[in-house]
């Protein structure tokens, strides 16, 4: 029958993995994280959390083997410890996203709520498949708006990136007559939604990528790393951080 003393022992163990993701703020942490290793600095600016809050999370996400550190100076830089980690989040999401009915609400609420043209709907998004065949006929240009930390980090290929908040007065260098593909972080991000609207009030015919980043992963689709199609300038400023 075993020892019952040894099998307690062994579902606790288990259960750490349970602890970690039994905070709002830890999954935001992972959600971020899916987009490409960042420091203790970005990750509590984006997740508008004070550095200490920030590394405690951490610290319990690297505990249950989920993160992995890499120092560079003085600067500690976090990053998910396997594609299984984004698999388990994805799976979470999911899982709560059937079972949960308020979840489904409170994203509905949220993504409404980044947007001028209301409720989202199939018409406003094109599927991965279609985004790379448009991209192979060059019929689209495609669109990162994440900020620029998590594009350098890990990008769709030929991506150019344009933070959102920076799109209204940027929209000028996307070539014109040519339609625009904008993506962000995931399924739970509104950055997306908000380029899609910004980029159709200046006239410019746009749609938001199915989902993102941390499903574009998932998929193993081709990432691309480093500075790519950013502002000049932005190369120098991210070296320094």
């Amino acid at each position: 029958m075993g020892d019952r003393q040894k099998k307690t022992v062994l579902f606790e163990q288990l259960a750490r993995v349970g602890k970690a993701l039994g905070s709002g703020k830890r999954l935001e942490l992972l959600d971020l994280l899916a987009q490409g290793e960042r420091s203790v600095e970005h990750l509590a600016a984006a997740a508008q959390l004070g550095l200490s809050t920030t590394s405690a999370h951490l610290q319990v996400l690297k505990q249950a083997g989920l993160v992995t550190t890499r120092r560079d100076g003085t600067r500690v830089h976090y990053g998910l410890a396997g594609l299984d980690v984004i698999r388990l989040y994805e799976q979470l999401r999911n899982v709560a996203g059937e079972r949960v009915s308020d979840v489904g609400r409170a994203r509905e609420d949220y993504l409404v709520s980044g947007r001028a043209a209301g409720a989202p709907g199939e018409r406003d998004e094109v599927g991965r498949d279609e985004l790379l065949a448009r991209v192979a006929a060059g019929e689209v240009t495609v669109l990162d708006v994440r900020p620029v930390e998590e594009y350098v980090a890990a990008h769709i290929p030929g991506a150019v990136s344009i933070p959102v908040e920076e799109l209204p007065r940027r929209i000028n260098e996307l070539p014109s007559g040519q339609d625009v593909v904008a993506y962000c972080r995931g399924a739970y991000c509104v950055l997306a939604y908000e380029a899609v609207d910004l980029l159709r009030a200046a006239g410019r015919t746009a749609w938001r990528l199915h989902e993102g980043m941390l499903e574009w992963r998932l998929t193993e689709l081709p990432v691309d790393t480093g500075p790519g199609l950013v502002a000049s300038g932005v190369a120098a400023r991210l070296h320094d951080q």
